[in-house]
């Protein structure tokens, strides 16, 4: 289970650095040249991302698996946002945030109950 959650911590680090990265680093760059970048940024993405799913399933049912990723990235987002990109953190985001620990409070409730 903890395991689980390292590689998707892992695998959101290099998803967020690819899909938000180049819009500080490479704005000037070539469109085709960021998409390679992104591209080969997002394979060590995938290289982590599928082996916690398939470990992950074991403990946990899809919908759980899914929560828990979206958990994991809205935290690696946050860090992203504020540390790399300078960007404050809005009272929204702390509202889809709260809305977040919601879905995640009914997703698992039946897992903590059995």
């Amino acid at each position: 289970m903890i395991q689980t959650i390292g590689l998707l911590i892992i695998s959101n680090l290099f998803k967020t650095m690819a899909w938000y990265g180049h819009l500080k680093s490479h704005q000037h760059s070539k469109i085709w040249l960021v998409i390679l970048v992104v591209c080969s940024i997002a394979l060590f993405e995938y290289c982590f991302q599928v082996p916690s799913n398939r470990i992950g399933i074991i403990y946990f049912s899809l919908g759980q698996l899914k929560i828990l990723q979206e958990i994991i990235t809205m935290a690696v987002l946050a860090a992203f946002t504020v540390f790399y990109m300078k960007v404050p953190l809005t009272k929204n985001f702390l509202n889809a945030s709260i809305c977040l620990f919601f879905a995640t409070f009914f997703i698992f409730k039946d897992h903590v109950q059995s």
